[in-house]
């Protein structure tokens, strides 16, 4: 009967081959379903095929469960097969994954690590005891379970350790400092994951540095988001500007790989033919193995090509030649996210480092292309126009969170631009496409309601509707459990507050940004800290105490130029402190403060903040007797204020406008509990992964504010797990 079962694999193999699926399904079910019984090692090893075929190809999750179950009964009669029980231990985990049944997975990775702490031997056994490692310390993720996550990828680690194996070592520290990250309890401890990082990557030869891309990637974008939480922007930019180059290289990879694909089609179409002249077939077989080399050292392979056992995620979507970012070997063979959400992520770095200094044209093209490549990849996961969370096929749930969750951070950014551009319809617009993506898909995008309501009370500002600013301002912070989240949407709301100028508004905004000035220090980095100084010297000034706030504003803008870099913050805080020095009648620094500011706010497109230093720069004309400048400034001022009218006015009489600043929340349709339990394994409900953006507040004049990146979710790492 071996015959027979050897013959029915081959045969599913070529219906695979052919993308013929449900035949190669069938063949192989002819096996488990004969009434002459197999082997039960033939029986096992048909099921996994059948559950490996069914896993990589369609959304048929519970089928394949049940497969991989019959097999672990039938292997508990067999005393051997050490690589068989551990295949199976780690596609049923999976399975149990995507069905969000982390308890069993829990027990069951348990056993795992059982079998191969008695059973496992050699370089093998290390190997499935930190895929089961690996898997353990999502699962733990998963349930919130931070510290035991650590704990399980540092046993992995030490593992790694014990093979002498520095690349699978800079897998599990990559793992650990990611966990870090999501929850910063102690900074010393992200801190030295950092360094155990950089170490372990040093200690990798250059040439194998090359073939660990997926590696690489992962290790930079954690820099990068450790780097903003801390403020380091000068040292993230040169991290950003790395991978943006490698990306670069990479796609020029892919790209030639891909001619040479299509070159390879025609040349075996050519072999076909069954009368080629043998000269001609010669020329043609030998082109073959110059394509396939060329082929093969284009796109490479992180692992010396070893062949991975598991679909690299699940649901039936097709990957494209080379579209893999490895980070770790056969049978982890992990990736954290497909290549194309990796690379919309560099895009989207990209854009958070080049918005807040104004180079709008670039960033465009970023957003648009990151859309367009998000957009194409929802539509792969089945996510189309009108359809909502509890039309996913459960397997797409989480990939597709994770896309979800990128292509809000463009929109976000898309709005935070065209609202300091005074684009005000624009950002009308996409406002409103984030509010239909959320109504749609409440609980995968759960993490973005505060965003939104954030987003809301930047337009109702920036409009000059600064009482519903307030609101929204403060209903986000009501939204979010992040302290720095909270403490910079009360800052914005102060903002708000004190530009209505009344006593009552002056006294809300002092409650609102006290608490947050008492307790400024004990924030990571110097973002809440620089927005903080500014709300609070802006009050000092409005209430007649110039000088204190002259202090106050000085030392934020010292810090937002040497630490932010953003050219928002500082060109405000110039109008401000060039008010104050004119109000002091400091004209001299006065008239080099607001010069400053002006040519900040005019290479942000800023009318509003160039409005308001322009009215500063005619009453200093006025004050120092400067006629000339005076009349030509006053008429240049005059020229912007009615260009924002004509914005404000026709943004006022948009249709969108009401639902826009309106006091409530967006309404939207809640799940029943069922639904919400199926789509809980999305990205936005366990972690909090802060990656922040430089500041910027809004002047008295109806400015817009440069919008902050706030606890993008990138959640668990995707991974491929399974020998």
């Amino acid at each position: 009967m071996d015959g027979v079962a050897e013959g029915l694999w081959e045969l599913a193999d070529l219906h695979e081959k052919n993308g013929e699926i449900a035949k190669s399904v069938k063949c192989l079910e002819a096996i488990c379903q004969s009434t002459v019984s197999f082997l039960p090692v033939i029986e096992v090893k048909t099921r996994l095929r059948i559950a490996t075929m069914l896993l990589k190809h369609s959304h048929n999750v519970n089928y394949a469960k049940s497969h991989l179950e019959r097999s672990q009964l039938l292997l508990k009669s067999i005393p051997s097969c050490f690589e068989l029980k551990c295949r199976a231990f780690s596609l049923l985990s999976q399975c149990y994954h995507l069905v969000g049944a982390v308890s069993s997975q829990k027990q069951l990775l348990k056993k795992g690590l059982e079998l191969t702490a008695e059973f496992g031997e050699g370089f093998s056994g290390k190997l499935w005891s930190c895929n089961f490692n690996s898997q353990l310390a999502n699962a733990l993720i998963i349930e919130g379970d931070y510290q035991g996550s650590v704990s399980t990828l540092e046993q992995g680690y030490v593992c790694a350790t014990e093979m002498y194996y520095p690349e699978l070592q800079m897998f599990f520290a990559t793992s650990v400092l990611h966990v870090h990250l999501m929850q910063w309890d102690d900074g010393s401890l992200v801190e030295a994951a950092v360094s155990r990082c950089n170490d372990i990557w040093e200690s990798i030869d250059a040439d194998k540095k090359q073939q660990c891309l997926g590696l690489f990637f992962y290790n930079e974008l954690l820099h990068i988001f450790y780097l903003i939480r801390i403020c380091d922007y000068k040292n993230a930019g040169q991290h950003v500007d790395k991978l943006d180059a490698a990306m670069k290289t990479d796609l020029q990879k892919m790209q030639q790989a891909r001619e040479l694909t299509k070159e390879l089609t025609i040349v075996n179409e050519g072999l076909s033919q069954s009368d080629l002249p043998h000269r001609d077939r010669a020329k043609l077989s030998a082109r073959r193995s110059q394509l396939e080399e060329e082929i093969s050292n284009s796109i490479g392979s992180s692992f010396n090509g070893q062949e991975g056992l598991e679909p690299a995620y699940f649901g039936n979507v097709k990957r494209e030649l080379g579209d893999k970012l490895e980070l770790a070997p056969p049978p982890i063979d992990g990736e954290w996210l497909p290549k194309s959400a990796v690379y919309s992520l560099v895009d989207l770095m990209f854009v958070v480092f080049s918005r807040p200094k104004g180079l709008f044209k670039e960033c465009g093209k970023r957003i648009q292309s990151g859309l367009k490549t998000i957009r194409a990849e929802l539509v792969k996961y089945g996510i189309a126009d009108g359809t909502t969370e509890v039309d996913l096929q459960h397997s797409a749930i989480w990939m597709a969170g994770v896309y979800l969750m990128i292509l809000m951070q463009f929109l976000e950014n898309k709005i935070a631009m065209e609202l300091t551009r005074s684009e005000f319809g624009v950002a009308q617009e996409v406002l409103l496409e984030m509010k239909d993506w959320f109504n749609r898909y409440p609980t995968i995008l759960q993490a973005c309601e505060s965003i939104i309501e954030m987003l809301r009370g930047q337009y109702a500002h920036c409009v000059a509707c600064y009482d519903e600013a307030a609101f929204h301002f403060v209903e986000a912070a009501k939204l979010t459990e992040s302290k720095s989240a909270q403490a910079i949407c009360h800052i914005y709301a102060s903002v708000s507050y004190i530009c209505i100028g009344d006593p009552d508004s002056y006294a809300k905004a002092l409650e609102l940004i006290g608490p947050v000035y008492k307790v400024i220090d004990s924030f990571v980095g110097v973002r809440e800290k620089t927005a903080a100084l500014f709300a609070y010297g802006f009050l000092l000034m409005r209430q007649e105490n110039l000088q204190e706030a002259r202090v106050r504003l000085a030392s934020g803008l010292q810090t937002t130029h040497t630490t932010l870099g953003n050219l928002q913050l500082v060109s405000q805080y110039l109008t401000v402190l060039g008010h104050l020095a004119l109000a002091l009648h400091d004209t001299g620094q006065a008239r080099e403060i607001l010069r400053s500011g002006l040519t900040l706010a005019k290479k942000l497109y800023d009318i509003p903040t160039q409005i308001w230093v322009l009215s500063n720069l005619t009453a200093l004309y006025e004050q120092v007797g400067e006629k000339a400048n005076e009349t030509e400034n006053r008429e240049y001022e005059k020229k912007k204020a009615d260009e924002l009218e004509k914005r404000l006015a026709n943004a006022h009489a948009s249709a969108h406008h009401p639902q826009l600043i309106e006091k409530a929340k967006f309404q939207v349709q809640r799940l029943n509990e069922i639904d919400i339990k199926r789509a809980i394994a999305g990205p936005s409900m366990k972690v909090d992964l802060d990656i922040p953006e430089s500041v910027g507040l809004s002047s008295p004049a109806p400015a817009p504010s440069s919008r902050r990146l706030m606890d993008v979710d990138i959640g668990r790492r995707v991974t491929r797990r399974g020998g």
